[in-house]
C-alpha cells in the first residue's frame, strides 16, 4: 500500500471516530427543542393567525409579547374547521394567539394540543365551542385569559409545569436512535468514500490538476453562447430576469397572491420568496440540460486522445457559474431594496450553491454519457426539467398548504428540495444548514452515491465515445 493511500485510509478512519464521537457525547439541552402547538379553527372567512410565545423568566403581560417570539400560519378552508399548528419552544410558559379579527369577525377555538414528535404532552379540552365575535370571548377555564383591544382579539393560555421533564424523559430514548441512525448513516458514507475514494476524487483531482485550461475553456464556453448577436453576453442575464418578471406578475398580481409565510411566522414579499428559489433552479438547470450534451457540444476534443474529457462537464458548470453570482448579487440587492440587511446567514449561499454544483455534475457525467448513444435523452431531460420546477416548492409554499406526511416525505426525497429550502432558509429565516442533519445527511449520501454513479458510468464508456461519434 503506498503512502498517499495509508494517508488516506487513516484520515478517514480518523474522521469516522471523531464524528462518531462528536455525535454520541454531544450533551443534549431539551429546553431547545421544539414542541408543537396545535388549535382547531373555525372562521368565516380565511386570515392569517399569529402565535405570541412567552419563556422562562418572562412575565405573562402584554408588553412582553415581542416581535421575535411568535410563530404564524394561515387559516385557509372558511366556514371548515382546520388544524392549525404552530412550532415553539420546548420551555414556553405562555402562548398568545392573535387572529386577525378584522378579517374573522366569527370565529371559534376548541382542542388545545401541545405535543412533541407526535406524543400529546397537554390537551385542554373546552366542554363546549367557545366562540369569538365583535371582541366577546368566552372563557372557560382557569388555564385561558382574554384580551381585547384597539380591534384586535387575543388570548393567553398557559403551559402546563413540567413540560421540559416530560419531554426529556420521551426524547431520551428517541435521541439514542436518532444519534445512532446519524452514526450509521455518516459511517456508511464514509465507508463508500473509503472502498470507492478513488471514483469520488479521480475526476475532481484532474479537474484541479488542469485548472487554468479548464478555467479558460469555461471563459471561452460562456462567451460563445451568445457570439455573433448584436447584444452578446448580455442575453445570458435577459431571459432569466424576464422568467422572473413573468412568475411574479402571474402569481402575485394576476392571482393576487400576496406575501408568504414560512414557518418561523414571517411574512415576506412574494418576489422574495420566489427569486430565493428560482435562482438555484436557473443554475441547476443550465448545467443538467448543458452537461447532457457537452460531448456532443465538444466532439471535435473527444476525438483527440490527448485531450482529457473528463473534465467537460466541469466545464459547463464553471461556465454556468458565472451567471449565477451575478444573479445572487441580484438577489442580495433585491433583498436589500425591501429592508433585509445583509447578515451571516446569508453566506450560507456559497455552500448551498456548491451542494447544487456536485449535485448537478453526479447527474451531469451520467448523462453526458448515455446521451452520446441515445439521443433522445436530451428530450428527456428537458421533460423532467419541466416537472421538476414545479414538484420543487419554487412558486408554491409549502409552509402555508396543508400536506400530508406521506406527500411531504416524498417531496423531499427530491434533492432539490434542500437546496431551495436552504437558500431561503440563508435569506429568509436565518437558520443555518446544521438545523436539520438528517436532511444535510441525506443529501449529502445521495449526492455523493450520484456522483461516483456517474464519473463511474462516464469513465467505462468514455472509450468508446470516439467510435461512436
Amino acid at each position: 500500500m503506498s503512502k498517499k493511500k495509508i494517508i488516506y485510509v487513516v484520515a478517514i478512519l480518523l474522521l469516522a471516530v471523531i464524528s462518531n464521537l462528536a455525535i454520541f457525547l454531544k450533551p443534549k439541552d431539551y429546553t431547545t427543542e421544539t414542541i408543537t402547538f396545535s388549535v382547531d379553527v373555525t372562521g368565516d372567512t380565511t386570515s392569517s393567525v399569529t402565535l405570541y410565545y412567552l419563556v422562562d423568566g418572562q412575565d405573562i403581560k402584554e408588553t412582553d409579547f415581542m416581535e421575535g417570539q411568535k410563530s404564524g400560519t394561515n387559516y385557509t378552508t372558511a366556514g371548515e374547521t382546520q388544524t392549525l399548528e404552530f412550532e415553539i419552544p420546548a420551555n414556553v410558559t405562555y402562548i398568545r394567539i392573535d387572529p386577525a379579527v378584522t378579517a374573522m369577525d366569527n370565529i371559534e377555538f376548541s382542542e388545545f394540543t401541545i405535543s412533541y414528535e407526535g406524543e400529546t404532552l397537554d390537551t385542554f379540552d373546552w366542554t363546549e365551542a367557545e366562540s369569538v365575535k365583535e371582541k366577546d370571548i368566552k372563557v372557560n377555564g382557569d388555564k385561558l385569559t382574554t384580551t381585547s383591544q384597539d380591534g384586535n382579539i387575543a388570548f393567553a393560555y398557559t403551559t402546563p409545569e413540567g413540560t421540559v421533564d416530560q419531554i426529556t424523559e420521551l426524547g431520551s430514548a428517541r435521541t439514542l436512535k436518532t444519534r445512532l441512525a446519524y452514526m450509521i448513516s455518516i459511517d456508511a458514507i464514509l465507508l463508500l468514500l473509503l472502498f470507492k475514494g478513488k471514483a469520488a476524487v479521480e475526476i475532481p483531482l484532474e479537474v484541479y490538476r488542469n485548472k487554468k485550461l479548464v478555467f479558460n475553456l469555461a471563459k471561452n464556453d460562456f462567451k460563445q453562447k451568445f457570439s455573433g448577436s448584436y447584444l452578446g453576453i448580455v442575453w445570458a442575464f435577459v431571459q432569466p430576469i424576464v422568467t422572473v418578471v413573468v412568475y411574479w406578475f402571474v402569481f402575485q398580481k394576476a392571482l393576487n397572491v400576496g406575501s408568504q409565510s414560512t414557518k418561523a411566522g414571517i411574512a415576506v414579499p412574494y418576489v422574495l420568496w420566489l427569486i430565493a428559489g428560482l435562482v438555484p433552479w436557473f443554475y441547476f438547470s443550465e448545467v443538467l440540460g448543458t452537461a447532457t450534451n457537452v460531448l456532443l457540444e465538444y466532439s471535435y476534443l473527444v476525438k483527440k486522445v490527448v485531450f482529457n474529457i473528463s473534465t467537460l462537464p466541469v466545464v459547463k458548470a464553471i461556465s454556468s457559474l458565472f451567471v449565477h453570482c451575478f444573479f445572487i448579487g441580484f438577489m442580495l440587492v433585491m433583498y436589500v431594496i425591501y429592508g433585509y440587511t445583509p447578515n451571516v446567514h446569508m453566506l450560507q449561499i456559497i455552500y448551498y450553491s456548491f451542494c447544487m454544483m456536485v449535485l448537478a455534475l453526479g447527474f451531469g457525467y451520467i448523462n453526458a454519457a448515455i446521451q452520446v448513444f441515445f439521443r433522445d435523452l436530451s428530450q428527456i431531460v428537458n421533460i423532467i426539467l419541466q416537472v421538476g420546477v414545479w414538484a420543487t416548492p419554487i412558486m408554491w409554499n409549502m409552509d402555508s398548504m396543508i400536506i400530508s406526511e406521506k406527500v411531504l416525505f416524498i417531496l423531499k426525497l427530491n434533492p432539490m428540495y434542500y437546496v431551495v429550502v436552504g437558500y431561503r432558509d440563508s435569506m429568509i429565516n436565518n437558520v443555518y444548514f446544521w438545523s436539520h442533519p438528517a436532511e444535510t445527511i441525506y443529501f449529502w449520501a445521495f449526492t455523493i452515491i450520484m456522483f461516483i454513479i456517474g464519473t463511474t458510468v462516464f469513465k467505462k464508456l468514455k472509450i468508446h465515445f470516439a467510435d461512436v461519434m
